[in-house]
């Protein structure tokens, strides 16, 4: 799953390059769809199980991913307006909590093996 994942993400990346670098009106995802798309063709087999799954999988829970975000922003747009800095520095400073835990959590399991 995370090979599948990796393609799917690398395919995306390389549509959104080509698309900054030419200026194309056309979005990097689309792009990368076109490119994962061309790339499943040319290999001339099914595409692995592996990209199946994943690929259904995100598309299964789409719908999940965006519409609480969407709902909550225009529920409080006035809020998020008026108190915009220390929402954004909790957001920074959550993100960098994060990352360090990551990274102390990561480095102690490694320092395990």
């Amino acid at each position: 799953m995370i090979g599948a994942l990796t393609t799917l993400l690398s395919c995306q990346l390389a549509g959104e390059v080509l698309a900054r670098a030419l200026h194309l009106p056309v979005p990097g995802p689309v792009i990368g769809m076109a490119l994962l798309f061309t790339g499943l063709l040319l290999r001339g087999r099914e595409a692995p199980p592996a990209l199946h799954a994943t690929a259904d999988a995100l598309l299964g829970n789409l719908g999940l991913l965006f519409v609480p975000a969407g709902v909550g922003v225009m529920l409080y747009l006035p809020v998020l307006a008026r108190d915009w800095a220390p929402l954004s520095l909790g957001v920074l400073a959550g993100t960098l909590a994060a990352i360090a835990f990551t990274g102390r959590l990561a480095q102690r399991l490694l320092r395990g093996r």
